[in-house]
């Protein structure tokens, strides 16, 4: 709609996974590397978490678009007990028969299949996302499945992707053994300040626009009303265009980027102190695990007014609370299973950083 408008080849901040406009500044290329290196140096399990709409996915995308012929990887997205048992759904992404098997048989299927690849000179690599969702029996499941590794060489790698709560399962007592073969974790945050001027002008420039086209001003703005997760920024960037063509504005400045978080406000999707808001938001203020309170945790700014609720109705009944959304929602990515290079559906971008030292492998 915009794009001839504003000199692009493409959207540049669709929602949809392009691992073409990864943002790979210092945390990202950290992240990556993580991953990297744990698929080189066959760590069992391989953890990555972050919060919604960071671009835990979106790396693992751009991982597997760098994989080579020797690597087969099945893919699970859809983590819900609806969907089926996990062995199960581990042969279907694999390409394998489950129907009409035994447990004992589906397992000796998988078994099988991981003995010829390894035989081959192929690593298999199973990959889940959403895993915050498995529950302790499924996990243990995974941990009992990992057995099948023996002496130097890992038959199947197991890559987990999730949100903060699976290292809340996974530190659990009864999961120690899980935790224990950990060999590579990583966790990603928000964009800072100085990244996220960098995200949108990456993003600009791969879609063939001007880097300059939001001002530091409007760039100020998206930073305090979005935190820096990437998949909002994404959200208040396209926005911010589709408003400035219909004024036929050459940029975007902070008064129509006002305007966007105004609107966006309305819906609940977004909480910050715009003029006329209700709530301000300090985005630095928002604490990662570990750090005496939840990440992404939201925090007022200290002595900023807070509104006036007045007197009651006089009919008696009590006033409402002005209204105000969740921040940082996000619907979750549809399923997509595949087998060896299968797609996987990402979202959002580049994030933030913790670097936890890996556990030792049982």
């Amino acid at each position: 709609m915009y794009e001839h408008f504003y000199g692009l080849a493409e959207r540049p901040f669709s929602l949809l996974p392009d691992p073409d406009f990864l943002y790979l500044g210092e945390q990202h290329s950290m992240a990556l590397a993580m991953l990297q290196y744990g698929l080189m140096n066959q760590a069992g399990f391989t953890v990555i978490t972050g919060e919604i709409g960071c671009g835990k996915t979106t790396l693992i995308r751009q991982l597997l678009n760098e994989m080579g012929q020797d690597t087969v990887v099945g893919l699970i997205s859809n983590t819900h007990r609806a969907f089926g048992d996990l062995l199960e759904q581990i042969l279907v992404v694999f390409r394998l028969e489950a129907r009409g098997k035994s447990k004992a048989e589906q397992y000796q299927c998988l078994l099988s299949f991981l003995v010829d690849n390894y035989a081959a000179g192929r690593r298999t690599v199973l990959i889940v996302d959403e895993s915050q969702n498995l529950d302790i029996e499924t996990l243990e499941e995974l941990r009992l499945l990992s057995n099948v590794n023996a002496d130097k060489d890992q038959i199947l790698q197991l890559i987990l992707v999730g949100q903060p709560e699976l290292w809340d399962k996974l530190n659990r007592p009864d999961l120690a053994q899980f935790a224990q073969r950990v060999g590579v974790d990583y966790f990603l945050q928000p964009l800072s300040r100085e990244e996220l001027t960098a995200y949108i002008q990456h993003r600009l420039l791969v879609a063939g626009g001007s880097p300059e086209l939001f001002s530091a001003e409007a760039v100020a703005l998206i930073f305090e009303a979005s935190g820096g997760v990437p998949r909002l920024v994404n959200t208040l960037c396209d926005t911010a265009m589709v408003y400035g063509y219909a004024r036929q504005s050459p940029s975007i400045d902070r008064a129509l980027m006002e305007k966007v978080v105004r609107d966006k406000s309305r819906s609940g999707l977004f909480r910050c102190g715009v003029p006329g808001g209700r709530d301000t938001i300090r985005p630095e203020a928002r604490e990662a695990p570990g750090t005496g309170g939840p990440a992404g945790a939201d925090r007022s700014v200290p002595g900023a007014p807070v509104a006036d609720q007045g007197p009651p109705p006089p009919d008696g009944r009590e006033a409402g609370p002005p209204g105000a959304g969740s921040g940082g929602r996000r619907a979750r990515a549809t399923a997509s299973q595949g087998g060896q290079g299968s797609d996987v559906p990402t979202g959002g971008g580049p994030a933030g950083k913790r670097l936890r030292a890996g556990p030792g492998r049982a």
